[in-house]
């Protein structure tokens, strides 16, 4: 966890959480993780407890990116439902020490898994985290989103549709140098689109490395990174974990391809979906590869901003962001080999 370099005056921001956070009081120290991309994260920790501060980042940002007040009002909606998120605290507008929106929630103990092969642990822990994973997406895709009060949470009408259009802006937007497979694909999304307006609660960024574990035993305890979370068809959730199983297993893209995945104690990922299907209901599931093709084009896309902020200096990681130009043209190639 490295220091928390970019919030200086400690003082001004304890005084002003003290005064907008139940229960806070003395503000000791601001760490800032080091993992994620998206919006900086920083680890509080006061007499009265602890606390995790996410902040948009600094400098000039893509319209309709980096959106914590989204976040914030998922996890406070979804407070007491089957889906885990941790508690909220506050949100602050820019007006505000650091001069930019953020949120306050609750610090949770527990494990975060960044190898999708789980070498950490024994081989029977390995398939009941994967279901885990399984039943809490199915959870959040039957949340009652009006019961929540997140019926305007989202646009109606065909998602994927409108995820396209909206991913290709923010490629063409964020772009560096042409990409030929990049370029196939969006065109290739555009005529295979299916005509279907299913809507759910759906985390857009569903994957094992924003979930919290219970430190004792395999159970999610907590959701993260819901920026781009929204009201749109499930199957994009389902779709863009299950990349996970095609990846390769290599550093910077934390894939489960060319592993013995029996032999590690693993799901096949036509298992978990037939898993995720029996617990909600559903079908066998029809046109596939476009939901699995739309999901690596929108990793790729979202990739894109992460690199194109880390060329004009303004990335959280930018050593991570140099491993995500890496993995664009794979990604892009990858979803090419669906069609």
């Amino acid at each position: 966890m490295a220091s928390g370099q970019d919030i200086t005056d400690l003082a001004a921001l304890g005084a002003y959480l003290t005064a907008h956070v139940e229960g806070f009081s003395s503000l000791q120290s601001v760490d800032k993780f080091g993992t994620g991309q998206s919006n900086p994260t920083y680890h509080l920790k006061a007499a009265s407890g602890e606390y995790v501060l996410r902040a948009k980042p600094p400098g000039e940002l893509l319209k309709s990116a980096h959106q914590v007040d989204r976040e914030y009002r998922v996890m406070a909606a979804l407070a007491g439902s089957d889906v885990p998120v941790p508690r909220m605290y506050h949100l602050a507008d820019e007006d505000n020490p650091l001069g930019r929106m953020f949120f306050v929630m609750d610090y949770l103990e527990g494990r975060i898994f960044w190898d999708p092969s789980l070498p950490e642990l024994e081989k029977p822990e390995r398939a009941a985290i994967y279901d885990s994973m399984n039943k809490t997406l199915a959870a959040l895709h039957d949340v009652d989103v009006g019961a929540v009060g997140l019926s305007d949470f989202g646009r109606p009408g065909n998602y994927f549709e409108r995820q396209t259009g909206r991913w290709i802006k923010q490629y063409q937007a964020s772009v560096l140098e042409p990409n030929a497979d990049m370029d196939r694909l969006m065109d290739w999304l555009l005529v295979e689109m299916p005509e279907d307006d299913t809507s759910a609660l759906v985390h857009g960024d569903y994957r094992l490395d924003n979930m919290i574990f219970a430190p004792d035993r395999p159970q999610v305890i907590a959701m993260l990174d819901w920026e781009l979370s929204t009201l749109g068809h499930p199957l994009a959730d389902l779709a863009y974990q299950c990349m996970q199983w095609r990846l390769p297993y290599q550093a910077g893209m934390r894939g489960l391809g060319g592993l013995d995945r029996s032999d590690l104690g693993l799901p096949e990922e036509a298992e978990y979906v037939a898993a995720y299907c029996e617990r909600r209901g559903l079908p066998a599931i029809d046109n596939w590869n476009f939901y699995l093709a739309f999901s690596f084009f929108r990793l790729a896309a979202i990739l894109q901003g992460v690199v194109r902020r880390a060329h004009d200096g303004n990335a959280s990681n930018p050593e991570r962001a140099r491993e995500m130009a890496r993995a664009i043209p794979v990604l892009a190639g990858m979803a090419n080999g669906l069609f």
